[in-house]
């Protein structure tokens, strides 16, 4: 695997540095996740990682971390700035013990500026960078698009990928970097295209009007008979064209630049007159770029998936998405369907590889400075 033989130090977080841990996991990593002694009732991405549970106000705890990192490649800070520093666990210290070291922090506003500081969610992120005012309707405010464009896409997946760039610059120069990722400046640079298209005919009119964002119909949602949906997206004039074969439709009267509103009629009225098992036997036989709105619970057993293993399900019967993008000769393989790892559950087990002795690791159990689920190891 691409990643294999990498040492990550993930400090526990909520879900953007979970996420971007697993990534690191599914391409090979080895992640170590260092949690609270009382641990986030909120963890579902750490299968596959090795999980601490280490006591951050204590010396002893403190001082475990920094022997972890000063033996590992990569540290995931998923704090709010300076709280790291606060501890002794700051870029600056634990670069001076491992100058290999890529130390990585993941916030939502980033290191500088007047916001640093300031608590947020992805609601606030989005709407900071700007794309948030995008998502909306001329007569209603921004919706917030679940928490997947600044928590992940802004989030996890730029900050993995700062720490495949700082990797491999390290190739060359043998020494580690700081990787600053911050939600909000990471879904605008993920907007620049939205950015520097600002000028072109499709954001011609108010948000909701525009060819992209549902304002044209030949490219938005359609219910069907089962209350179901349908999915357009046939902009081209050659796609538009087997759109309306597909309708029973022509094109004369219903011409792709003809009047929006009762073109958006006719088709939400003929839309409701199949189901949406009927309309993909007729659309899948043409090139329209008309596709189902695929339920997202059941999604692993619909006949598009059925044969290139894109989801699995796990033990737990999660749906478990096939890592991407593919690699030919080291693809990844998803961790999501190994055991979710509990709180404390490897503390002995990493407490050992780091040359602690069995009297000393006693000690720091019954001290609070660590907490292992099972110490009938020992």
């Amino acid at each position: 695997m691409a990643l294999k033989g990498i040492k990550v130090v993930e400090m526990m977080g909520l879900a953007p540095g979970p996420f971007c841990g697993s990534i690191l996991v599914d391409f090979g990593a080895s992640v170590t996740v260092v949690d609270k002694i009382q641990p986030s009732p909120f963890d579902v991405m750490s299968n596959g990682k090795k999980m601490i549970s280490v006591d951050l106000k204590s010396k002893e705890g403190v001082s475990v971390i920094k022997k972890l990192c000063a033996s590992s490649d990569v540290f995931l800070d998923t704090f709010r700035p300076g709280v790291l520093e606060k501890l002794g666990l700051g870029p600056t210290s634990l670069l001076e013990e491992n100058s290999r070291l890529i130390y990585a922090r993941l916030t939502g506003f980033g290191q500088n500026g007047n916001f640093k500081y300031k608590g947020g969610h992805d609601i606030n992120y989005v709407a900071m960078s700007g794309v948030l005012s995008l998502l909306r309707t001329k007569a209603e405010p921004p919706r917030p698009p679940i928490n997947l464009l600044a928590d992940f896409a802004g989030g996890s997946v730029l900050c993995a990928f700062g720490i495949v760039l700082a990797l491999l610059e390290r190739t060359k120069s043998g020494k580690g970097q700081i990787v600053d990722a911050n939600m909000t400046e990471g879904l605008a640079y993920i907007a620049s295209w939205l950015f520097r298209s600002r000028n072109l005919p499709v954001w011609s009119g108010d948000p909701g009007t525009n060819v992209l964002d549902g304002g044209a119909p030949f490219y938005r949602a359609y219910k069907t008979k089962d209350n179901k949906y349908m999915a357009v997206g046939a902009l081209e004039p050659k796609f538009y064209t087997n759109f309306l074969i597909g309708l029973g439709l022509h094109e004369d009267q219903y011409n792709q630049v003809g009047d929006v509103e009762e073109n958006t009629k006719k088709f939400e009225e003929v839309f409701l007159q199949k189901t949406q098992d009927e309309w993909c036997q007729i659309f899948d036989n043409l090139d329209a770029c008309v596709t189902p709105v695929l339920d997202f619970d059941t999604i692993d057993n619909e006949k598009y998936y059925m044969s290139n293993d894109s989801f699995k399900r796990n033990a737990n019967n999660t749906i478990v998405p096939k890592p991407a993008p593919g690699l030919s000769n080291t693809p990844g393989i998803p961790a999501g369907l190994k055991p979710l790892s509990q709180p404390g559950q490897h503390t002995i087990q990493v407490l050992k590889e780091l040359g602690y002795d069995e009297t000393k690791i006693n000690e720091l159990i019954k001290q609070g400075c660590v907490y292992a689920k099972q110490t009938s190891n020992l």
